[in-house]
């Protein structure tokens, strides 16, 4: 597959969006003025930008509570999504959910979830919609190699090649569930061959190989658009930041985290983009300036919002 000279520098921008987005969630949680828990997902950034470079607002995505990444990937306005996080009145959801229950429907982002596995369940009665309404949509669902171990996971795989449903599982291996060890509780060297239990096709990729995911992505729609039932892509990469900020990851060996920032997608990509003359550096800080400026504005926004009044709790109860 020949990737064109725009796709490649729409593919480091969206990585570049995310990583800056979260690097600067990381600054103000820290300050004490962020509510609740958060989940990041520096690392992991090529994952989000190659699947979600193909998608349109019609097709739908469910991700995680290490969601942010691909609502930004999907094409969700920051300064909502920030302030969101701040828990204030102008957020995506109104202040009410928070990192991880974020969801912005304009653009297909349907939801996050904070529990292991659900979103698949949620993600499934999508697929049977987009099957049912005869549309050419996908649905994709995001999960850590944790939820293969989950009812969920078998029930909704199962379900999907059964009914041969527009689902597409996207698998983030980053060697950890929560805090431990993929080998400690998998006994499989590759999640993807699961998917055969069921008669679809699974693949491994490189997870930090942003145009490898893109590539693989492309196939998945072509599978699953044409009527053909669901897809697995098991994507290796590794998260940079804890389970959750405040981890002190002493569960990690030594050394291990050193060697996979060796690895860091967005670094590998500047590399490749330069060597082909696609981007110089200057093209790069300008990118990455661009970026940090829309981010900053997005904090500064949400910061500027007010808080949900009591009588909040009282709307959008009812559908």
């Amino acid at each position: 597959m020949k990737i064109n000279k725009d796709v490649k520098i729409d593919l480091y921008k969206r990585m570049v969006r995310q990583r800056t987005f979260e690097d600067e969630t990381t600054v103000n949680f820290a300050s004490g003025d962020m509510p609740g828990f958060l989940h990041l997902s520096q690392g992991e950034d090529a994952v989000p930008a190659g699947t979600c470079a193909h998608l349109s607002n019609e097709d739908a995505i469910y991700t995680t509570h290490r969601g942010h990444g691909c609502i930004i990937a999907k094409g969700a306005e920051m300064k909502p999504m920030m302030a969101e996080l701040f828990g204030r009145i102008d957020g995506c959801c109104k202040g009410r959910a928070g990192s991880m229950h974020f969801a912005d429907v304009k653009t297909g982002c349907m939801g996050s979830n904070g529990i292991v596995g659900e979103g698949m369940r949620l993600a499934l009665g999508t697929a049977l919609a987009q099957k049912y309404n005869k549309t050419r949509n996908v649905t994709l669902v995001y999960f850590g190699e944790g939820a293969t171990g989950t009812g969920s996971f078998h029930e909704s795989f199962n379900m999907a090649a059964t009914l041969k449903l527009p689902l597409i599982f996207i698998c983030n291996i980053n060697l950890y569930a929560q805090m431990t060890p993929k080998s400690d509780h998998i006994a499989i060297e590759n999640v993807a061959d699961r998917a055969a239990a069921y008669g679809a096709p699974g693949v491994t990729v490189d997870g930090n190989d942003v145009e490898t995911v893109y590539e693989a992505m492309d196939k998945a729609l072509k599978h699953s658009r044409s009527g053909k039932g669901p897809y697995l892509i098991e994507c290796k990469t590794y998260r940079h930041h804890g389970h959750f900020e405040g981890d002190p990851c002493n569960y990690r060996p030594e050394g291990e985290l050193e060697k996979w920032l060796k690895k860091d997608p967005i670094v590998l990509y500047e590399k490749k983009l330069k060597k082909e003359g696609i981007l110089k550096d200057k093209d790069i800080k300008k990118i990455k300036d661009d970026t940090l400026k829309e981010v900053r504005e997005a904090v500064e926004y949400a910061r500027a919002s007010a808080m949900p009044e009591v009588d909040e709790l009282y709307k959008d109860i009812f559908a």
